[in-house]
C-alpha cells in the first residue's frame, strides 16, 4: 500500500472503531504493514504515536457524549476503553483539564479531530540511497525492549549505558565478545513483540561460536535493503534521515515498499567520534519492488 494511503487508512480504520477494543496488530493487519514501520511512520508524519492519538480522539468523543447526552459516566467510560470510572475520569481530567462532571456542568473540552493528513513531498524518493541484496546474515548483542512512543529519546540513554560500561569495563566479562563481533557496528529494531513495543539491540556480526551470557542472536533473511547514508553528530543525523525516509521517501514512492519486520543502524564503529561533523553513520531499510 503506497505509505500516504496507508496513513490515511489508519486514520480512517481507528475513526471506524473509537469504540471497539482495538491493539497496535489489529490496526497494522488493516493496512498490510508492520506494526513497527507504522508505528513509526505514523508517530514522524502525524506528531502523534497511534496509542496517543486513538486515545486523545476516545476521550475527546467521550466529552462530546457529556456534553450532548444524559448517559452516564460510567456507561461513556466503558464505552471508549476503561474498565473503571476512576481511570477513566483520571485521563479525561488529564487530557481536558475538567473532571467529567465539571464538563457536564459546562467546563471547556480540549477539541481533538481527526486528523487530515497532507505531505508537501520535497525530495520524494530522489533522496540519496542505494539498494543492496543481502544475504542472510546474523547479528549477536545486547538486547532492550523499547515502547514505540518513547523509543526516540529512550535508545540513545541505552547506547549511553553501553559506552559507560564498556570504558569503565563494566563489561569486562564480554571485553572478548565485543570486540571479536565489533558490538556497536549495528543498532537493530526487531518487530515482534507487538503491543507497541519492540527488541532493540546493540549488535555486531555474529561469525559463530558460543553465545555470550547476556547476548541474544537475530538472523536476517535474505533482503533488499534501501540503504541511506548519514552524515553528522549521533543520534540527531539518524533521527533526521529517517524522519525525511517517512516524510518524504516512501509518501508516492512508485517503486519500493516496505516489507520485513527489522531494520538497521549501521555505525562506522573505528573511525571518528559519533559527535563530529562528518561522522558516517546509515539507514538500512528493508523493502520489496512494487509489482
Amino acid at each position: 500500500m503506497e505509505w500516504l494511503t496507508c496513513i490515511r487508512s489508519t486514520i480512517a480504520y481507528m475513526e471506524d472503531h473509537l469504540e471497539d477494543d482495538l491493539s497496535v496488530q489489529d490496526i497494522a493487519d488493516q493496512v498490510y504493514i508492520s506494526p513497527f514501520f507504522l508505528q513509526r511512520g505514523f508517530s514522524i508524519v502525524t506528531g502523534y504515536g497511534l496509542s496517543e492519538y486513538l486515545r486523545n480522539r476516545r476521550l475527546y468523543q467521550a466529552a462530546v457524549a457529556l456534553q450532548d447526552t444524559d448517559e452516564k459516566v460510567i456507561d461513556i467510560a466503558y464505552r471508549y476503553g476503561y474498565e473503571t470510572p476512576e481511570s477513566f475520569t483520571k485521563a479525561f481530567s488529564r487530557f481536558h483539564g475538567a473532571t467529567p462532571s465539571q464538563v457536564r456542568s459546562g467546563a471547556p473540552i480540549k477539541v481533538f479531530l481527526p486528523l487530515k493528513v497532507k505531505i508537501v513531498i520535497q525530495g520524494g524518493h530522489q533522496m540519496d540511497y542505494t539498494i543492496k541484496t543481502i544475504l542472510p546474515f546474523k547479528v549477536v548483542g545486547f538486547q532492550k525492549i523499547f515502547d514505540m512512543e518513547t523509543a526516540y529519546e529512550k535508545i540513545p540513554e541505552f547506547w549511553d549505558e553501553f559506552f559507560e560500561a564498556k570504558a569503565s569495563h563494566g563489561l569486562a566479562s564480554d571485553q572478548q565478545a565485543i570486540s571479536k563481533y565489533d558490538i556497536g557496528e549495528y543498532g537493530v529494531c526487531i518487530d515482534d513483540i507487538g503491543e507497541g513495543k519492540f527488541r532493540y539491540l546493540i549488535a555486531g556480526k555474529y561469525t559463530g561460536g558460543e553465545v555470550p551470557e547476556g547476548m541474544v542472536v537475530y538472523e536476517f533473511p535474505q533482503y533488499d535493503w534501501a540503504v541511506f547514508d548519514c552524515f553528522g553528530p549521533i543520534p540527531e543525523a539518524l533521527q533526521s534521515v529517517n524522519t525525511r525516509i517517512f516524510q518524504e521517501w516512501l509518501p508516492g514512492n512508485q517503486d519500493f515498499e516496505l516489507c520485513g519486520q527489522a531494520n538497521v543502524e549501521w555505525y562506522d564503529c573505528p573511525k571518528g567520534e559519533t559527535t563530529d561533523d562528518d561522522y558516517h553513520s546509515a539507514i538500512w531499510v528493508p523493502v520489496k519492488r512494487r509489482s
